[in-house]
């Protein structure tokens, strides 16, 4: 699809329409990065915001945390001087 860059104020914008922002749920704040070919837009992402689900399925599982914790890991088999 192909849009106009716009004057808006001091700035230039493009017009999205509606139904692009509706079936990718975009609204609001975006973050734009720079690409080799162009300008990305995509939704925010906030950080942590996905944790209490990730929580939820684990407190739900019969996973033990404390197990992985004291897991040794290369360094300490190999290389610490015990």
């Amino acid at each position: 699809m192909k849009a106009q860059i716009i004057q808006i104020g001091n700035s230039q914008g493009i017009r999205i329409p509606k139904m692009m922002l509706e079936e990718t749920g975009i609204s609001g704040e975006v973050d734009l990065q720079i690409m080799p070919d162009g300008i990305l837009i995509r939704k925010t992402r906030k950080p942590r915001g996905d944790w209490d689900a990730v929580f939820s399925r684990f407190a739900e599982s019969d996973d033990e945390l404390s197990e992985d914790i004291n897991t040794p890991g290369d360094f300490e088999r190999k290389e610490w001087q015990w």
